[in-house]
Formats: C-alpha cells, structure tokens, sequence
C-alpha cells in the first residue's frame, strides 16, 4: 500500500470541497435569522436550542479531531489499555449529570453568556473571575491547536500530499472563521446537526466495515499477539493509576469545556437540557469505542509506526479497506466529511467562546459602558485574530494531539472546585477558591514546565497527571483555608 496514495480522487475531492463551502451559506442563513445584535443573541443563539440541535451540537463539539485522529492514535500506541478512554468520556457525562441543570437555572435568572460569569456571581472576586477566564482561555487554545492539527493530516490523506498539511490547516481555518462570524453560535449549532448527523452514521458504517472485512476482535488480537505481544501484558500500578488520573480528566476537565458550559446556557429550557445529556450518555459507546476499535486494526495491520506516523491511524485503516474494496469512494466521502465536519464544528465552538470570554469577560469589564452591537463586532474581529494566531501555532508546534489534549484538560481542571464547590456549598469563600486555584495551576504548570526543560521530574509523577495532582492540591488548600478562617473566627 502506498502511503503517499490520495484517498479520493478529483470526484470525491471536489464534492468534499463543496460541502465545506457549503458551510458558508448555513452561516449565512444564521446570520439571517439573528433576532438582535446583542451577545446573548450571537454567542447563545438567543438561549432558544431544542433538543435535537442541543443533542447534536454538543455531540459534534465533544468528538471532534481528538476522538477520530487522537483517540485512534493513542489506541494505535496502547493497544487495548486504551479503551479507557470510553470511559473518559463517560465521565465528563456524569460531571453534567451532577451540575449542569444547577447551573443552567442560574443562568437563565441572571443571563450569564461565559463561564466565569457565573464566577463572578458567585464569588464577587475579580481577581479570581480573570483567573477563572484566563484558564479557559488557555485550554481553548490548546482545544484549537489539537483540531487544526487533524484537519492538517486529513487533508494531506485526502488529497494524497497534493495540498501540503499549513495549506490545508489555513483554507479550512478560513471557511470556519468566515460562517462563525456571520452567524455566531446560531449558525455554529445548525452546522452540527448537520455534522453530527453524518458523524454518527460514517463512525458506524466503518466500524461496521471492519468487523465484516477483518474479522472483528478476534483478528486484531491474533495479529498484536503474533507482531506486538507487549501491548496485551496487562497494566501495571503505574498505568492503572494513570487510567484513573484518565478518567479524572474527563469528569473534571471535559465537563467544564466553555463552549460546553455555554450550550448548557443556550438550552430552550431545563427539560430539554436534561433529555440531551441522556442521550450523550451512550454516545461514548457507538463513537469512542468505535473509534478505538480502528486504531487497534491499525495497529494489526501496520505495526511499527513512530508516534507521529500513528497520528494517521484512522486514515491507514480507510486507505487498506480502500484498496480491498470494502468500502467505495462514496463510504469514504462519508466518513471524511463527517470527520472534518465535526473538527471544524469543534473548532468554530471553541474559537466562538474565546471571543466571548475576551469581549465578555475582559474588554466588557474594562469599558462597562460600551454597547452590545459593538461588544459583539469586537467579537467577531477578535475570532479573526484568534484563528491567525491559532493556525500558524498548529503549522509550527510539533506534539501529537493526544499531548495537546492532556496539556489543556490539565489546566482546565483547576478552575472545576469553584464550579462543584460553588454550586454546593453556599458558605465556601472567594478567597479559599482564588488560593486553591493559583497553588493547584502552579504546581500542574510547574511539573509540566520542568518536564520540558528536561529535569528530572515526570510529567506524571506515579502515572497521575500534573494537573490530576494540581486538583488534589486545590482542593486540598481550600479545605485548609476555610478551616483556617473558621478556628480565626
């Protein structure tokens, strides 16, 4: 099989360029049906989604570039020990189980538009509210880089090299910035009902391909144990405890995504909300699971790869069923214009909420004054800087997207005790918070740091993640702080 081969032809490319552009004309649409030039408007869809566009917009969004590129890398790396990761996701639904609805009845009362609005609500702390921004931020950015840099790789397999991976990463970039900032949120929610859609029926039909046309579990555990024994000895102490530190991740990091927190505000109404995160309970089986399945038969079927060679996983996979026959080049079109459809949706959500949290949450508060018809096109413009900035980082930095993933839920972890503890406990102080917060990123950032820089210190100190110890720390400093208060007092 020739790695260099393009997995479509020019039929199939061209039909897959005019969807994408099609995307431009949904936002369009969105622009059209604004019913106010407010933040609420462009940044919630006017707190107005249904159940079906709610359910889809949050499946497109949490299965992106990291569930269909990274997840199937990362299981190509592991072998079965990745399966873990189903229940990652499985936990960031039981984090919204547990505080969202809170969360959005809030939000409808007081008109939150941000995640550190709320923050600010609560805990009347400015310093902590920045923070609180400042992280999600940061984990945004990070969210942006690990899907340009799949929409990179896609698109070098699709065309077969023909469109280098920076050229690819700068067309689609544009085509997204352009249809977010005509429609904001509105337009962004109805591209992933679209999306989503074609997601779920491309990730079935290729799992249900390779069951048919390799035999399922059974041949992917003869191959690993004739070609890569090692992956199926069982786990050690120290990879058990870094699947825990895995799964922590999930209910404490994806949980709390901004563009996430944000659709629990655009909710038509609590029921609704409640009935949407139901049905993301068992998206983890029929998607990260399948997903995982794919890059074990990766690993089958081409054993050897380096870590960035299995990045490409998923598109090896479509590439063999290819050249057998399996599948012909409308399955193909499907599932690549499933794939780049829900990155781009992941991509667009995040970049909406950065612009948010810049407008909302810093330039707002340091010119109260200014008007929402101009906070919002200063938003717009600020998604134009966020994506130039976001493009030349993902052409440019090097790490696989499984690593930009844990970098940025380790961060975005930090900010889940004000979230939790604030939601439950009514007595617990701003200033606990804020202390727990800083000491937690500091130690998570920190080890990361000194990591990089090559000392002797591991990124997962005994396989728990910075950040999973960073959480420990927090919470346990604001435990201590309130007690400290409490026995002053």
């Amino acid at each position: 099989m020739q790695s260099n081969a393009a997995l479509l032809g020019p039929g199939g490319i061209t039909f897959l360029g005019m969807y994408i552009l099609s995307l431009i004309l949904i936002g369009w649409y969105g622009k059209k049906a604004r019913a106010e030039n407010s933040l609420s408007d462009f940044y919630l869809a006017g707190r107005g989604m249904g159940f079906l566009v709610l359910f889809l917009t949050l499946y497109a969004t949490q299965y992106s570039g990291n569930t269909l590129v990274g997840f199937a890398g990362r299981a190509y790396r592991e072998g079965f020990h990745a399966i873990v990761l189903v229940t990652l996701l499985s936990s960031a639904v039981g984090a919204f189980i547990v505080y969202a609805p809170r969360l959005y009845r809030l939000s409808q009362k007081y008109n939150f538009i941000t995640p550190a609005d709320y923050i600010h609500h609560r805990f009347k702390n400015n310093p902590l509210t920045i923070l609180v921004a400042s992280l999600c931020l940061m984990a945004l950015a990070n969210y942006v880089l690990t899907n340009l840099k799949a929409i990179g790789y896609i698109v070098v397999a699709v065309t077969g090299g023909a469109i280098p991976f920076a050229y690819g990463v700068i067309a689609l970039s544009l085509v997204m910035v352009i249809y977010e900032t005509l429609g904001g949120m509105r337009s962004v929610a109805w591209t992933d009902a679209l999306q989503g859609s074609i997601l779920l029926i491309g990730v079935f039909t290729i799992f249900v391909t390779i069951q048919n046309e390799y035999g399922g579990f059974g041949f992917i555990y003869d191959q690993i144990q004739m070609r890569e024994p090692y992956q199926l000895l069982p786990p050690t102490l120290n990879e058990k405890l870094t699947w825990f530190s895995t799964v922590c991740l999930g209910f404490f990091g994806i949980a709390f995504y901004p563009h996430a927190v944000q659709r629990i505000y655009s909710a038509r109404n609590e029921r609704t909300l409640k009935r949407s995160i139901q049905v993301m309970a068992f998206m983890p089986l029929v998607t990260t699971l399948f997903m995982v399945v794919v890059g074990l038969t990766a690993l089958a079927l081409f054993p050897g790869l380096d870590r960035q060679a299995s990045e490409g996983a998923t598109l090896l996979v479509l590439k063999d069923l290819s050249m057998r026959g399996a599948i012909g080049t409308g399955v193909i079109v499907l599932f690549l214009s499933a794939t780049i459809a829900a990155i781009m949706s992941t991509v667009d959500s995040a970049l909406l909420s950065m612009s948010s949290i810049i407008t909302k949450d810093f330039y707002a508060r340091l010119k109260p004054e200014s008007t929402q018809a101009y906070l919002t096109k200063l938003g717009k413009i600020i998604s134009w800087a966020i994506m130039g900035l976001s493009v030349y980082l993902a052409i440019v930095l090097p790490q696989t997207i499984w690593r930009l993933l844990e970098i940025k839920l380790e961060l975005l972890i930090q900010v889940a005790p004000a979230f939790f503890l604030g939601l439950y406990l009514q007595k617990i102080k701003s200033s606990s918070i804020l202390m727990g917060m800083t000491v937690g990123t500091i130690f998570a950032v920190g080890v990361m740091l000194a990591n990089k820089l090559g000392m002797d210190i591991p990124a997962k100190p005994w396989g728990i993640h910075a950040g999973v110890w960073g959480l420990v720390i927090n919470m346990g400093v604001v435990f201590i702080v309130e007690k400290l208060k409490k026995d002053k007092s």
